[in-house]
């Protein structure tokens, strides 16, 4: 089932249809038990806002690694002039969104004069392209601003642009109207309320209140109208505890500095309100909003940053700590300080500078691995991207400079590529603590990071995403961008940091229905205690379902969940973080070895897809990847794991290669109604009209069983009693044997419409090649 882009509303506040609200309870929170209506392992985008177009839209996307100025070298102004007639001519290139996962949906057409390689035009066109920024310090310092207003992330310049190229951008057009929307729905809801949460303290009411601000301050600075500016009084009102019923504790630490984040977020929606709306506030209103700031945001930062004045430990992300902490917490430090610097008469902002930029790029760039995966998995690269984005861009926009925040660490110019290839038609490769996405957490980095990079892939892939109408989203993407993501772009891709050692392989990027397989192995450690047990890990997703797929997050406020990533860690006493609890195999019937270092190989056909949106596979497209798992087990002598695409990627291969010195099950987890037939050799999983056939080739004697998503028997218990969470509707298909040396084969087959049962590898034409001996041609 899919849904038009015109009948479709991301923005729901706080109502019926969204599967993460309860008129009861509110929004859920990923931390706590949730009764999901779909699949286990969907990563939903809460509702962001898509607002309703009045035709439907046919095109295409495409894109690869091209740069900036490499379309045009003559008649550049008659080239942009003729993009700018074939983007309104087609408009937004999905046709709609997959309705489970709001997924961009392409039309099937072979239209390539419309799909073409993803560039940057080179144009002085005004209807295509930014000025180039007037402010241009020759010795740029972060204590140092521009003297115009607003000074973060959109100057004035580009407000003056803004509303020309929103008349000559689709894009931009229709994330005008999303924003306005938006702040229609805020307006005309009461001011968001203080609720703590056991596990995010008061985290998602701050991200509300930030993404009210920039939409009603993005609206005023579009309209001139000063009800906007009066509604975001009351929010900044409400949250400094002014209104009637005041706003959590009344002393310094409103803004639940303990959990910094809080503080944090909160700390960037008054910046962004103090700067966009710098001359409609009085000189006492200036004040009001500089005193809270500082109050429960800035000071606390000097706290976090003061050893001796910090015994609640507010700044335990400052010191080697790697991920989204450091990026968000001094990201909301940055903001508010550039925000006041030049009014603030403590000098406190000035002090802030020159604390949060150094340790930023000391900790916060680290977070992307060599390859670009963000060690914390990929729920975290959503909020540390955005974090390390907005500081990035803000230092930019305010002082002429990023610092190097984009350059010191390779990975982060390839961070995009993990979020790109880690979606696959059925979600995210969403293994670890990764669950339902919050609805204030966007890949909107991907058009800062196209533009800073000359990477027009990035901004092509993101500007079709459901979440990518966002103030920030108009001012980072160019709409100099041409072409479609996927021209050119391989339909595989293997990143190979000993953190992490993944793989992405695909048949499409176009199709909802394509073939999707990743699979994992990397270190069990230095994941920021986020990660499973789960080297060998693997989902699969086709015929627009996911087959095999993860269990995410626990309940992040459960004893012990963050204790450490050490072998004895409370945390791998819940299923959901235990090696019986990923697609994997389990020897012993105990986790794997925290201590593991695996090695892979990987190897593709290179195949990429063309122009057009209709991708036919060509005969020996191929890829594989093989991991020695060895050292991630106990009582095991040598393992062995590898998965390969065959017979023109319509099929998958899963074999291990285990001597094993206790019990093995080969376990994977799904969704489906699983019928085993054929002496329970094979197993047909269907969810609605679609079947995906799993048989097992090898040991002989073996057999599928299923198991209920559930701790075994001999696990330990939860640390004190805390309950396990329970994975209603999933099954587990199962292989068990003894201690022993096996070969095990598993043939995944999906029921292709219009695929006759001839055009597949039978599993008795499967070759039993060694997987030392594997290559692109040792299967069909």
């Amino acid at each position: 089932m899919t849904t038009n882009y015109a009948s479709i509303n991301r923005n729901t506040p706080y109502g019926s249809g969204d599967p993460y609200y309860s008129e009861s309870t509110g929004y859920i929170s990923p931390n706590q038990p949730q009764k999901k209506t779909v699949s286990s392992w969907i990563k939903f985008g809460i509702p962001l806002a898509v607002l309703v177009i009045t035709a439907a839209v046919l095109g295409g996307v495409l894109g690869s690694r091209a740069t900036k100025n490499n379309a045009f070298t003559s008649g550049s102004a008659a080239a942009a002039t003729s993009a700018i007639q074939v983007k309104n001519s087609i408009g937004l290139y999905p046709t709609g969104t997959d309705s489970l996962y709001m997924l961009p949906l392409y039309p099937a057409t072979t239209n390539t004069a419309v799909f073409t390689t993803p560039t940057f035009l080179s144009s002085s066109d005004a209807n295509l392209a930014w000025p180039q920024d007037p402010y241009q310090p020759s010795s740029p310092s972060p204590t140092t601003v521009r003297s115009d207003r607003p000074r973060l992330i959109a100057p004035s310049y580009k407000w003056e642009a803004l509303p020309n190229l929103i008349r000559n951008d689709p894009y931009l057009s229709f994330w005008n109207e999303s924003i306005f929307r938006n702040a229609s729905q805020y307006m005309a809801l009461p001011p968001v309320a203080y609720v703590m949460d056991s596990g995010n303290g008061i985290l998602d009411p701050a991200r509300e209140i930030k993404q009210r601000v920039k939409a009603f301050s993005y609206a005023y600075r579009m309209t001139n109208d000063t009800t906007w500016v009066d509604r975001t009084w009351t929010e900044l009102m409400n949250a400094a505890g002014n209104l009637t019923g005041g706003w959590g504790p009344d002393n310094s630490t409103k803004w639940n500095p303990v959990h910094f984040l809080d503080t944090a977020e909160l700390t960037v929606a008054y910046a962004v309100a103090y700067d966009w709306l710098y001359n409609q506030w009085t000189a006492d209103q200036l004040e009001s909003i500089r005193f809270t700031m500082i109050e429960y945001g800035l000071n606390n930062g000097i706290i976090a940053y003061n050893d001796a004045e910090d015994p609640l430990f507010y700044g335990w992300w400052r010191n080697n700590t790697p991920g989204n902490w450091n990026c968000v917490c001094n990201n909301g430090l940055t903001m508010g300080a550039l925000a006041i610097l030049g009014d603030d008469t403590s000098g406190i902002a000035e002090q802030l500078l020159t604390m949060t930029v150094p340790n930023a790029l000391q900790n916060c760039v680290l977070a992307p691995s060599s390859d670009g995966t963000w060690s914390e998995t990929s729920d975290y690269w959503y909020f540390g991207t955005t974090g390390h984005a907005e500081m990035s861009s803000a230092l930019l926009s305010a002082t002429g400079s990023t610092y190097d925040l984009l350059d010191i660490n390779p990975g982060f110019r390839l961070t995009s590529l993990f979020h790109i290839y880690g979606t696959g038609p059925g979600s995210l490769f969403n293994y670890g603590d990764t669950g339902p996405n919050k609805y204030t957490a966007t890949a909107n980095s991907l058009l800062f990071y196209g533009d800073q990079y000359n990477l027009a892939t990035y901004q092509l892939f993101q500007r079709d995403q459901v979440d990518a109408a966002d103030p920030w989203s108009m001012f980072w993407y160019n709409p100099a961008v041409s072409g479609a993501f996927w021209d050119g772009l391989a339909l595989d891709h293997l990143f190979d940091n000993s953190t992490d050692q993944w793989v992405s392989m695909r048949s499409s990027w176009t199709d909802e229905n394509a073939l999707f397989v990743a699979m994992k192995a990397g270190t069990l450690q230095g994941h920021q205690t986020h990660n499973d047990l789960d080297c060998g890990d693997f989902v699969m997703d086709a015929l627009g379902n996911r087959w095999f797929g993860e269990l995410g997050d626990g309940d992040y406020v459960s004893e012990g969940y963050f204790s450490s990533d050490a072998q004895d860690s409370e945390r791998w006493l819940y299923y959901r973080k235990r090696t019986e609890g990923q697609n994997t195999i389990l020897v012993g019937e105990v986790n794997q070895d925290v201590a593991a270092a695996p090695t892979v190989n990987f190897d593709s056909s290179g195949t990429a897809q063309g122009s057009s949106t209709v991708f036919d596979v060509p005969s020996g497209s191929t890829a594989y990847f093989t991991a020695d798992l060895t050292s991630a087990y106990f009582n095991v002598t040598s393992f062995l794991r590898g998965v390969h695409l065959i017979n023109a990627r319509k099929q998958v291969l899963i074999q291990d290669e285990i001597n094993a010195q206790a019990s093995v099950m080969w376990r994977a987890h799904t969704n489906a109604t699983v019928v085993l037939s054929n002496n329970n050799l094979t197993a047909s999983l269907t969810i609605g009209t679609n079947t995906v056939q799993v048989d097992l080739l090898s040991p002989a004697g073996a057999q599928f069983t299923t198991m209920a998503a559930e701790r075994l028997p001999s696990d330990p218990p939860t640390p004190a009693g805390w309950p396990d969470q329970p994975n209603t509707g999933v099954t587990v298909l199962v292989i068990s044997l003894p201690a022993g040396q096996y070969t095990l084969e598993v043939l995944m087959t999906p029921q292709w419409p219009g695929v006759s049962s001839s055009t597949y590898v039978q599993p008795s034409n499967v070759p039993n090649v060694p997987i030392n001996q594997w290559s692109l041609t040792s299967h069909p």
